[in-house]
């Protein structure tokens, strides 16, 4: 069964933060956005946003008309990161003044969207900007890079299992992923706790590999994305970081 993750060009150039779907068509429009290196011009165009390169040409900040900020949230359970209300609790509702980490408490001036995703039933680290180049570089599987989680499973990982997880696996309907690479194991009280590394970012990915060898994740966690660790913020707050310590 083949599955169709293409959405409208302009949905998908929003999505990244760049401008709104009208800015976009009009983008379009000029000319001035290329799909795998081809410039394309038909508003009606779809992309997969896990295989195709869009690229805005020309695009600055200047663009935005405001300052690029950088944000690290520690998502609790029960959000979702999108940008609407529509399916559930947005992480943008987190962003508040009072939700600031620290005594100095800090306000967001501007509008900014999730990078990627992390499951409603996961917490930890979710990035949050305006930079639409930023966006689709952590985001598109392109560029590979790291995500670290920490994951609690109902019973302890065995040998044969880990095998399976650490190469290439159907996680369902055809869907082949790369292997995860775990770093470490331990076991705290009756718990069973392993450290993964990611460097894929399908839908529920985590979940349907465990799932696919009989485990059940009882608790997942992000604690990096490239180089920038959750480190001590507490869940549900948030505070601004450099882009430097993203990439």
């Amino acid at each position: 069964m083949e599955i169709n993750n293409k959405e409208r060009l302009n949905k998908h150039i929003a999505s990244l933060g760049i401008c709104s779907r009208r800015k976009a068509d009009e983008l379009i429009s000029a000319g001035r956005v290329k799909v795998n290196g081809v410039k394309v011009t038909d508003l009606a165009t779809r992309v997969d946003p896990n295989s195709d390169v869009v690229d805005v040409v020309g695009f600055d900040t200047k663009f935005l008309q405001e300052e690029l900020v950088y944000i690290a949230l520690n998502k609790p359970t029960d959000y979702i990161c999108t940008n609407t209300d529509k399916q559930g609790t947005s992480v943008l509702e987190l962003l508040t003044e009072e939700n600031y980490e620290g005594r100095n408490k800090r306000k967001l001036l501007q509008r900014v969207y999730p990078v990627g995703r992390l499951d409603k039933e996961s917490e930890g680290l979710v990035i949050l900007t305006n930079d639409g180049e930023l966006t689709n570089k952590i985001s598109h599987p392109t560029f590979a890079h790291e995500k670290e989680y920490e994951i609690t499973l109902n019973k302890r990982l065995m040998p044969d299992v880990y095998h399976v997880l650490t190469t290439k696996m159907d996680i369902g309907e055809g869907e082949i992923v790369n292997g995860i690479e775990i770093v470490d194991m331990s076991q705290r009280g009756k718990q069973y706790v392993i450290t993964v590394i990611l460097r894929e970012g399908k839908n529920r990915q985590l979940r349907k590999m465990f799932g696919r060898v009989g485990y059940r994740i009882l608790a997942l966690k992000r604690t990096r994305i490239g180089k920038l660790k959750i480190g001590t913020i507490p869940i549900g707050q948030w505070k601004f970081v450099s882009k430097e310590k993203i990439m």
